[in-house]
């Protein structure tokens, strides 16, 4: 009880120095938070920064996430003690965690565009972003252990960076979008320079409990950039764009990838067990089509008896597969009929199958025509198969093509059966095990 009159007194502190920078013109209260920025370059050794993976990091994730939310009224408490939403069970979502001494004390996840959507779209327009080419991504999820508050960043600001460097350089993402409560916005405005979206103020958010809420979005092929024009006067604690493009903290666990894949499931069946049906009820409260959905995501045995059951009747199921790796792996074709080095053409292989894949070319390509691809599937792994451009306007978008694979070479069967078989990003490690 003796802290009470302390804490109340300190809430008051903070409630008038909030309102003093409110009463300000914008430039001057973006110049006032920027001023609070305080980015270690070289933090302790004893922060850790990595994708949550194991039962006891995700839940330690979900259980910091649930107290953060409950306690700004975000949610009710639940009797699980975690936070666990439907976009935590898809392999295109990435759970990031900071460890202190071991102890999860910071997590932030990153949702990629999968079947699902976004938890944002349905309250945000994204027309605007989407006019622009490159993938989207929802950052959602964010907390911060309590004794970590109040250290100037020492955990929020290597977790931003983390989220940065994963998202540019291992989640193929260039579009970052989030929903945060109106009085949070201004500190992505002045910082990282979000920009609003259509519809900015949102009354009522369901994915927050009914907290108003304010949709933006950040472009990260500009973002440099920007950060370079405002920070480049400030000194190194306080210079973001040093910080997120130039500095490498040694805390950052970037994962090890064979493959050139774009995202990193790590939901065994036991985990998404564990999660969803014996610790809170998220699988037993999805409708039929996210039920659907699920089971076109994870199409594998291991999985069928875990995910929730499908109405008896077949009619209206959808068919197609969801992948759960999405891969962005290099290469270049070489027309047969041509035989000179002017007709090679490069593309980006965005998706594939045993005997196919889609690919991304700036230059128009000649369709019906076999050529000779080699295609750099990861670091060391490169495949020559024959390939036929069959059709333009992939997935509905200029550039986009879809090829015939007829001499699919072993690496390459190696790697799609490795994708289609694998259940985690551990898996594709051991590929082999997965060739037919």
């Amino acid at each position: 009880m003796a802290n009470n009159p302390v804490k109340a007194l300190r809430r008051l502190v903070h409630q008038s120095i909030r309102k003093m920078i409110a009463a300000l013109p914008k430039e001057a209260r973006f110049a006032v938070y920027r001023s609070f920025v305080d980015c270690d370059p070289a933090p302790s050794e004893r922060l850790q920064l990595k994708i949550a993976e194991t039962k006891e990091e995700l839940e330690a994730c979900f259980r910091l996430l649930h107290d953060a939310y409950v306690e700004s009224g975000f949610m009710q408490a639940q009797p699980s003690g975690m936070r666990v939403t439907i976009y935590h069970a898809l392999p295109s979502t990435t759970t990031l965690c900071a460890k202190w001494d071991g102890e999860v004390v910071g997590t932030i996840s990153l949702i990629r565009e999968s079947a699902f959507g976004f938890p944002l779209q349905k309250i945000f327009d994204l027309s605007g972003v989407r006019q622009n080419e490159g993938n989207l991504a929802e950052v959602s999820a964010l907390a911060v252990h309590p004794r970590f508050r109040k250290t100037g960043g020492a955990i929020l600001f290597p977790l931003m960076k983390f989220m940065y460097e994963y998202a540019t350089q291992y989640f193929d993402t260039r579009h970052l979008l989030i929903a945060v409560n109106p009085n949070r916005i201004e500190m992505y405005e002045s910082l990282l320079f979000f920009e609003r979206l259509v519809a900015n103020v949102v009354e009522n958010y369901d994915f927050a409990n009914g907290a108003p809420a304010v949709g933006a979005s950040l472009d990260l092929r500009f973002a440099p950039t920007v950060l370079e024009r405002v920070y480049a006067k400030k000194s190194p604690r306080k210079n973001l764009h040093q910080y997120f493009t130039k500095i490498c903290l040694p805390n950052l666990m970037l994962p090890n990838r064979r493959y050139f894949t774009t995202n990193d499931p790590v939901l065994t069946p036991e985990l998404l067990d564990y999660f969803f049906n014996v610790r809170t009820h998220g699988f037993a409260s999805l409708d039929q089509r996210k039920r659907v959905l699920l089971h076109s995501i994870y199409d594998l045995p291991s999985y069928r008896d875990i995910l929730p059951a499908l109405p008896d009747s077949g009619e209206g199921i959808l068919t197609r597969q969801h992948q759960r790796f999405s891969v962005r792996c290099p290469g270049h074709l070489r027309l047969d009929e041509a035989g000179s080095q002017e007709c090679e053409f490069a593309v980006q292989v965005i998706e594939v199958s045993e005997y196919g894949f889609q690919a991304y070319a700036k230059e128009d390509l000649p369709l019906n025509i076999w050529s000779s691809a080699t295609v750099r599937l990861g670091k060391s792994e490169v495949s020559v198969i024959k390939a036929l451009a069959v059709r333009d306007h992939a997935n509905g978008f200029n550039g986009f093509y879809g090829f015939r694979v007829g001499e699919p070479d072993l690496i390459w069967r190696k790697f799609v059966n490795a994708l289609q078989k694998g259940r985690t990003h551990e898996d594709l490690e051991h590929a082999t095990l997965y060739l037919a």
